[in-house]
């Protein structure tokens, strides 16, 4: 077996596919990664060698100490890496669903009846109802923005059209994990920003494609999770260091004020964060270069190349499918296709191809509002979604696959 990813110049994907035990035996083609992707041999072994290694809390000299030590600055290193960003402002949670609700919380603590939050229907609803909730609480006003459901799309100019000079925070997807659809976020927060609101960004899906600039972004706030990019199930957000500084969040009374510790409730879980910064190092092994972020971006770069291509393939022969309606038409978008087929229910062909060992998402995704706006039922509709490891067999099982079930 390879001992690393990395190929000539070039995505070797059966190279990259040799790293991941779930694949070995080619039983089943997954196109599920935007619900969470299978996981490499590294990111195992970082985890297992993490739990039997000495290890305790941090603060003490102890060889368990140390250890805790280093595998949590080495996982702030790697995640601050992935997101331009300085170690020290990578927080670290259980998922981005809490990190959601306890930032929130935090940033709404100055808010006064007839302030105004905007939340958006392409986003997931962990970053939609924690804003509605606080702000029922601070008496706060929630203003919708809609994308254009022909085309997918959600524009600065939709978003400015709701803006007032009492707009607190916009909280945006980067990208939607229901029909891919990727907003010029920079632009959108360019007009937030000019009526003084903050823009809070959830990048769990666009993070899993792209690697994440939080300097050109224009984001205020950011937050993704590691398992939808091979590594363990939990969360990170960041931060503008001025925001983050000024931001009290509810904490233990002896537990540090310093960034990012304020905002982490307890002892880290030290195993998942070395499968983080394991998961991390073997993306970037991808397309090695001189440091990490630049390995990082070259490695995402050549993957989304690959991803690009197998994606191509299936929205071309789901299109061909009798009555079949495809959802995901954004200009940029992620490798992520949703669709119905006429007189078949989501969850019916999500079945069938599972008996034929395809992997796919059937339903709304915690993207209810998105679902309805998009005309579709509580059903909601099949979800497929390429991911680093799938490869054009992969491909041809799907449709092939799709043929026969469409045909019973």
């Amino acid at each position: 077996m390879a001992t690393s990813p990395a190929a000539n110049g070039s995505f070797d994907v059966a190279r990259f596919r040799a790293f991941f035990p779930s694949l070995a035996d080619a039983e089943w083609a997954f196109f599920d990664g935007p619900g969470g992707t299978q996981t490499p041999t590294p990111v195992g072994d970082a985890i297992a060698q993490a739990l039997t290694l000495p290890l305790s809390n941090r603060g003490a000299t102890s060889v368990g100490a140390r250890n805790a030590d280093r595998i949590v600055l080495e996982c702030r290193s790697a995640v601050g890496d992935l997101l331009g960003i300085e170690p020290d402002l990578a927080i670290h949670g259980r998922s981005a669903t809490a990190l959601n609700y306890h930032l929130a919380h935090a940033i709404s603590a100055d808010w006064t009846p007839g302030d105004e939050v905007v939340v958006t229907r392409l986003d997931h609803d962990s970053n939609v109802r924690p804003w509605i909730e606080v702000a029922r609480r601070t008496g706060a006003v929630v203003r919708w923005v809609d994308f254009d459901p022909e085309t997918g799309e959600l524009t600065a100019d939709a978003v400015s059209e709701v803006l007032s000079e009492r707009t607190r925070i916009v909280a945006l997807t980067a990208a939607s994990n229901l029909i891919g659809t990727i907003p010029d976020v920079a632009a959108i927060a360019e007009v937030v920003h000019r009526v003084g609101g903050l823009v809070y960004v959830d990048g769990v899906h666009y993070a899993a494609h792209h690697p994440v600039d939080m300097a050109t972004l224009g984001a205020d706030f950011f937050v993704f999770s590691p398992y939808k990019l091979l590594g363990p199930h939990c969360a990170f957000a960041t931060g503008r260091r001025d925001l983050l500084d000024n931001l009290r969040p509810e904490k233990l009374d002896p537990s540090s004020n310093a960034l990012p510790e304020r905002f982490e409730l307890g002892t880290l879980p030290y195993e998942q964060m070395a499968g983080v910064t394991a998961a991390i190092d073997f993306v970037a092994a991808v397309a090695p270069q001189r440091d990490r972020r630049s390995a990082l971006v070259a490695a995402m770069s050549t993957i989304d190349q690959h991803e690009g291509r197998l994606l191509r393939r299936i929205e071309q022969g789901v299109g061909e499918l009798p009555g079949v309606t495809m959802y995901s038409r954004a200009l940029e978008r992620t490798p992520t296709v949703l669709f119905t087929i006429d007189g078949m229910s989501a969850a019916t062909i999500a079945g069938r191809l599972g008996e034929l060992k395809i992997a796919v998402g059937a339903g709304a995704f915690y993207c209810d509002e998105g679902a309805r706006h998009l005309g579709l039922s509580t059903e909601g509709a099949v979800r497929v979604g390429v991911a680093p490891y799938n490869d054009d067999e992969d491909v041809d099982r799907l449709l092939d696959a799709l043929v026969k079930v469409t045909r019973r």
